[in-house]
Order: C-alpha cells, then structure tokens, then sequence
C-alpha cells in the first residue's frame, strides 16, 4: 500500500490543501483543522455538518502558507485569518455573526442533523439537530471530529464512485484490498513511512459528502450507498453509516506522498 494523497484543512469546513508532505505529531498532520469558527449566539463550532446554517463554507478554501492561515473566499478574495475583513467577509456572507478561534475550547460541539433526514427533507429544512462533542478522540485543541487523523483507502472510494474530497480525508491510501476493508483495521497499527497510527474509529458519515464543494455539484450517491450498504457498529456512537476510519498518532515525523504503508 501507499500513499496516494496528502491533504490538511487549516479551516474546519473550508476546502482543504494538497501536500507532498506534512510534519504528523499528536494531534495529526501539523496546521489540521487548526481553525474554526465558533457561533457567538449559540456557542457551537461551525461546520458544514449543519448545512442549512454552514454549508456555504465548502465553497471557501484555506492554505497555510509560511505559518499562516490564509483564506480564500467564493468570489476570490483572500485575507489572512488575522485580517478583521475576512471575519466581516464571513458574516456577511454566512448571514450570521462568527468569531474565529485558533484553540478549541474544552467540550466544544457540533449540531449535527441526521444525514437521512437532510437527504429527505433537502438542505434548507429545520430538521432537529442533535449536538455532539467533538475531538473526544484528541488531546490537543484542534478541531479534528474525533481522532487526529481521517484516512480512507482507494478500494473504499473507487467501489463508491466518489471522489475523495468529498470525504475530506488527511491520506488516501492507495491499496488492493476489499471495500470498507477500514472496517476491520480498528486497533490495528498502520506504518506509514516512519510515522506510525493506530486505527481507532470507522468513519461515521454525515450529510456533508452530498454537499457542493466547490466546483463539485451536489450528490445524494456519495451517502446513499453507505446507509444499505455499510452500516457499522461505531464504539460509543451505534450503529452508522461509515467509509474510511480515524487514527490516533503512536509515533509522529514526517509522511510523504508516494511513502509505503503496511498494516
């Protein structure tokens, strides 16, 4: 197996950053989900989980380029994450007031609305919108969903049709096993040039893969198959739709692009 793509999301919901290679210490690939922005009215992280309220951050995009976050929004814009404009850029857009935070405040969640509901209902019903702890999975205080990296093998994406962006992994793993053969990795340690995790958690899919991000238009086919088809037992959250899994960092350094991996 190896190492197909490399990408890191300085902004929780923005699109992300190809890599040839990334530093990987224990909160995963360095400058990962590294921001976001909070709600101020109700306290929640945003994200694009909620997309009647947040999935117009998919069309923005953030890089880090010498040390800093910096955003692009949908029309072209670009603005430091320090830069006042780009929180008054956002507002404007979004329709709501936003702060954004450089360190996740303990126990900060997310509203997440049942993916089969927002398929149902489209994307802007008032559907109920549960809340969930983010980061449980994490010590540090990035704004990671669970653990601190999100991997997803070739197999998984090539039998669903989907491109990969659209489930917004840190690697790609290029590798001739089954589909959702993830499933089966948990507790295992996968060696990846010299950085080395230990699969964790299946990825639990919510309705952000059917959304548009960017260019890409909407697709409802990019959940369908994983509600009939892949359906599994995620410990502490039941049973979910999933493709891909999280990992933890047993022993950080540097992965690269093209770099060999073995269970």
């Amino acid at each position: 197996m190896q190492v197909s793509a490399l990408t890191r999301y300085p902004v929780k919901s923005m699109l992300g950053q190809q890599l040839d290679e990334a530093v990987v210490g224990p909160t995963g690939l360095e400058h990962d989900r590294w921001r976001a922005l909070m709600d101020p009215t109700t306290g929640y992280v945003c994200t694009a989980k909620h997309p009647r309220l947040w999935r117009r951050l998919l069309q923005y995009s953030a890089a880090v380029d010498g040390g800093q976050v910096r955003v692009t929004t949908p029309g072209g814009d670009t603005f430091g994450a320090d830069d006042p404009r780009l929180v008054e850029s956002l507002t404007a857009d979004l329709g709501r007031p936003v702060e954004l935070r450089a360190q996740r405040p303990a126990g900060s969640s997310v509203e997440r609305p049942d993916p089969e509901d927002v398929l149902a209902q489209g994307v802007e019903a008032e559907v109920e919108a549960p809340t969930l702890e983010i980061s449980q999975g994490n010590a540090g205080d990035t704004f990671v969903d669970h653990s601190p990296i999100h991997l997803i093998t070739t197999a998984t994406l090539d039998h669903l049709g989907i491109e990969a962006l659209r489930y917004r992994p840190n690697l790609v793993i290029d590798a001739d096993v089954e589909p959702f053969a993830e499933n089966d990795w948990l507790g295992r340690e996968l060696t990846v040039g010299d950085v080395v995790l230990r699969l964790t958690l299946p990825t639990p899919r919510c309705s952000v893969p059917t959304l548009e991000h960017g260019d890409l238009p909407r697709n409802p086919d990019a959940l369908r198959p994983l509600l009939t088809g892949n359906r599994v037992e995620v410990p502490g959250f039941g049973v979910l739709p999933c493709a891909g899994a999280y990992a933890e960092v047993v022993r950080g350094g540097t992965v690269r692009r093209g770099a060999l991996a073995r269970l």
